[in-house]
């Protein structure tokens, strides 16, 4: 069977590739990073998602991007809350953080190098996201050239390693109903910004706002467990 590597956040989108992956008939690397983000439990929520989706290996790689900051995922910086559509679609917010799909991408590369890999997975999304200028097909085709003259497999084995966006022009709801589809489990992940320590999502984050909506233009129930108040 065919390796792929695919990147696990634990939320619907990366959980919805990951599901694309193995009904696409790949053997899934799963690959995840605790990188000192506000939102921890998200980890946890990866490794269930990867257990119930089968991969074959899930690997859970600690980088620490607190010590840079710049993003209020790292650092003590305020999410932003109860913003709108409008609100949410302009600009670039301050959950962004610097770089991250890069040195992402990065390790998937070097993990899909060792495991003889040509194809790596990335749930990013350039219709209902944040503005991240990290999850733009151009920033994706461009990772992909790098990636080919980088690694020694590229340039000596004839490999040709190929990066699969397969929801970058999906909506969140049609996202969330080509999950459903594959029989994600919802339950399972994680999409908020500033949960509890016990998993609560807190429902008015930019990430908790998007999975409203998509949830709502689906036309099915979201799982999630909401902290109250």
């Amino acid at each position: 069977m065919t390796r792929a590597v695919v990147l696990l956040s634990g939320g619907v989108d990366s959980t919805t590739t990951l599901a694309v992956a193995r009904h696409s008939g790949f053997e899934t690397y799963a690959l995840t990073f605790g990188y000192g983000q506000r939102h921890a439990v998200e980890v946890e929520a990866a490794r269930r998602v990867a257990r119930a989706l089968g991969a074959a290996r899930h690997e859970v790689v600690a980088i620490d991007l607190r010590a840079f900051g710049g993003s209020a995922l790292t650092a003590d910086i305020a999410v932003p809350k109860d913003r709108s559509q409008a609100e949410i679609g302009r600009g670039i917010p301050v959950t962004y953080v610097p770089a991250r799909n890069t040195i992402f991408l990065s390790y998937a590369l070097a993990w899909a190098e060792v495991l003889g890999a040509q194809d790596i997975f990335i749930g990013v999304n350039a219709l209902d996201y944040s503005g991240y200028p990290d999850c733009r097909p151009e920033y994706v085709g461009a990772f992909e050239r790098m990636a080919n003259l980088a690694t020694k497999a590229g340039v000596e084995g004839g490999q040709k390693l190929k990066i699969h966006t397969p929801l970058i022009h999906l909506t969140k709801a049609e996202i969330i109903a080509q999950g459903a589809a594959l029989g994600v489990d919802f339950a399972l992940t994680l999409s908020c910004y500033d949960p509890t320590p016990d998993g609560a999502a807190c429902g008015r984050c930019d990430a908790c706002l998007l999975r409203r909506k998509g949830f709502a233009e689906a036309g099915l129930a979201d799982p999630t467990r909401y902290r109250a108040g």
